[in-house]
């Protein structure tokens, strides 16, 4: 072999070792996807749909009401939910009539899937924490049913920027 010919293939296998090693940085500190493996956020995510979350979401500011997000579950940290916060530090989240309320107020949520079935709190946010629910409340292991009812800040993995379908078809 010729010299040309080895250092055109070391060149390729360059190429490709740095792609590889971006491609892994990004997913470590940038993006990531998820699985989604139950219907607590129908309709919002459906069973088995992928979810394409930022990391980076809150670098320069805090999270907000509605954004869904990805964090390991408060009982069992091996195991990622993902959810929508509801409630924000300092607020007294309560459910009652169908509905959620807010610091008294209830809450606008036309992505919720049907009304509560069952009363609950009320429970007061503490300072860097948030509490959670599933768009599909009736069907959601949230908040409402931790033994830790709220998620802290930090344990934030990412917001879900968007989903996607599981395309069984190409399998």
């Amino acid at each position: 072999m010729n010299k040309q010919v080895l250092k055109e293939a070391f060149s390729w296998i360059m190429v490709l070792v740095v792609a590889v090693a971006i491609a892994f940085l990004i997913n470590r500190f940038v993006i990531f996807k998820v699985a989604v493996p139950t219907g607590s956020m129908e309709n919002t995510i459906l069973v088995d749909d992928k979810v394409v979350t930022f990391r980076l979401s809150y670098l320069f500011h805090d999270p907000e009401r509605g954004d869904i997000v990805v964090f390991p579950f408060p009982d069992n940290e091996k195991e990622d939910y993902i959810k929508r916060i509801i409630g924000l530090p300092g607020e007294t989240v309560e459910g009652k009539a169908g509905l959620v309320y807010i610091n008294g107020e209830p809450l606008e949520e036309p992505y919720v899937k049907e009304k509560i079935n069952r009363d609950f709190g009320p429970y007061e946010v503490p300072e860097d924490h948030y509490f959670m629910m599933g768009d599909n409340r009736n069907e959601s292991q949230d908040s409402r049913y931790w033994d830790n009812k709220f998620l802290a800040e930090n344990k934030i993995k990412g917001k879900a920027l968007f989903k996607y379908p599981n395309f069984t078809w190409f399998h």
